[in-house]
C-alpha cells in the first residue's frame, strides 16, 4: 500500500492478507508481477477449480483463504462499457495495452487457465471419488471448510451484535439453500438466463458452489446436455446470464467490501460456515443406503458401512492442513 492510500476504518489492523494491507479499493490497482507470481496464480486457480468441480464447494472459498479474493473483485468488477472510452482515448496498441490493465487480464487469464486445468485433469478423478469413495472425498473437504471457517473468524477482530447477525444470517442462508429440494422441471430459456445469473454469483460468493445452484434449480443436466450436443442456443443464453450476474454482482461486492469490509466478511464467513451441511461426509439416500446421490446426512454411527474414523479423521485433518497452508501461502503475496 503506498503512502497515499489509508486503510478503511473498519478493517482490521493485524497483518493478513485479508486485512488492511490489501483491501478492495475505489479504483483497482495495478499489478506488477514476476513470471513466479503468476505461476502462483495458475496454481490458485488449479485449486479453485478443484474446488468448484464439486457441488457444494465454492472457488469463491478457495480464493479468499488463498489472498487472491480481493484482487479477483477487483479485475472483474473493472469489466463495463469504461473499457470502450479507455480505448478511444489511448487508441490501438497503448489502448489495447490500458484496457489489458484496467481488467488485471494478465491475473484474469493466468487464473483462467488454472481453472481450466483442474477440470481437464482432475475432473474426471473428483466424479469418480464422488460416485465410488464419496466419504473419502467428502471427508477431505470438510475438514478443508472447517479449517477455512476458523481462520476467517480470526481475521474479524470487532465483533458486536450486527456483525454477528450477519454471519448467523449468512449461515443460516447457507443451510436453507443446501436443504431445498432439487427442481426437476424443464428449464425454459429464461430461466436458464436466470439460473446462470445466480450460478455465477455462488461461484464467486464464497459458500455455495455455482454447479450445486445449478443443480438445485434443474439446470444443471440441461447445461451438461447443451453442452455435450452444442447446443447453442442454451449455451449463448447461460452465458448471457452469467456474464450479466458477474457484471452486476461484483460491483455490488466491490462497494460492500469497499465500504463495510468487516461486516461482509462476517457474512461471507458464515455462508462458508452453512456450507458444511452440505459437505457432510456420512451421506445415505432415502432408503438409508449409499449411491452417488445421497443426500441425506447421518451422524457417523448410523453410516451403513460404519464411520471409519481413522480414514475420515486423517483426511479432516490433511484438507485442514492443506487450506491452512494455502492460507499462509496467501499472507507471503506479494502487494501491488
Amino acid at each position: 500500500m503506498t503512502a497515499s492510500q489509508s486503510p478503511r476504518p473498519d478493517a482490521p489492523s493485524s497483518s493478513h492478507n485479508l486485512d488492511n494491507e490489501h483491501l478492495i479499493k475505489e479504483s483497482s490497482p495495478i499489478y506488477h508481477d514476476t513470471p513466479k507470481q503468476l505461476l502462483g496464480v495458475y496454481v490458485k486457480g488449479i485449486a479453485m477449480g478443484a474446488a468448484d468441480i464439486v457441488p457444494g464447494v465454492s472457488g469463491g472459498t478457495i480464493a479468499l483463504i488463498a489472498g487472491i479474493y480481493e484482487r479477483l473483485i477487483n479485475a472483474l468488477s473493472s469489466v463495463g462499457p469504461n473499457l470502450w472510452q479507455i480505448f478511444r482515448q489511448q487508441g490501438g496498441l497503448k489502448g489495447f495495452i490500458a484496457v489489458w490493465r484496467q481488467v488485471d487480464a494478465t491475473f484474469l487469464v493466468c487464473l483462467l487457465l488454472g481453472i481450466a486445468t483442474s477440470f481437464a485433469t482432475l475432473a474426471g478423478l473428483i466424479k469418480h471419488l464422488l460416485d465410488n469413495q464419496p466419504l473419502l472425498i467428502w471427508s477431505f473437504f470438510f475438514g478443508l471448510v472447517v479449517a477455512t471457517v476458523f481462520i476467517l473468524l480470526t481475521e474479524i477482530t470487532r465483533w458486536n451484535i450486527g456483525r454477528l447477525a450477519l454471519f448467523l444470517l449468512g449461515a443460516g442462508s447457507a443451510v436453507v439453500i443446501s436443504s431445498l429440494p432439487l427442481l426437476t422441471t424443464a428449464p425454459s430459456l429464461p430461466y436458464l438466463f436466470l439460473a446462470g445469473a445466480i450460478a455465477i454469483c455462488a461461484m464467486i460468493l464464497p459458500g455455495i458452489s455455482g454447479s450445486f445452484i445449478l443443480l438445485l434449480m434443474g439446470a444443471y443436466d440441461s447445461v451438461l446436455e447443451a453442452v455435450h450436443t452444442l447446443n447453442f442456443s442454451i449455451i449463448f443464453t447461460v452465458i448471457a446470464g452469467m456474464a450479466t450476474g458477474l457484471l452486476l454482482f461484483t460491483r455490488m461486492l466491490k462497494w460492500l467490501l469497499s465500504r463495510y469490509y468487516q461486516a461482509t466478511l462476517a457474512l461471507l464467513t458464515g455462508f462458508i460456515a452453512g456450507s458444511l451441511v452440505k459437505v457432510w461426509p456420512w451421506k445415505t439416500d432415502a432408503l438409508g443406503t449409499l449411491n452417488s446421490d445421497a443426500i441425506n446426512n447421518v451422524m457417523p454411527w448410523q453410516y451403513p458401512t460404519g464411520a471409519h474414523w481413522l480414514t475420515t479423521l486423517g483426511l479432516m485433518l490433511l484438507g485442514a492442513v492443506l487450506v491452512t497452508a494455502l492460507s499462509w501461502w496467501g499472507r507471503r503475496g506479494v502487494r501491488p
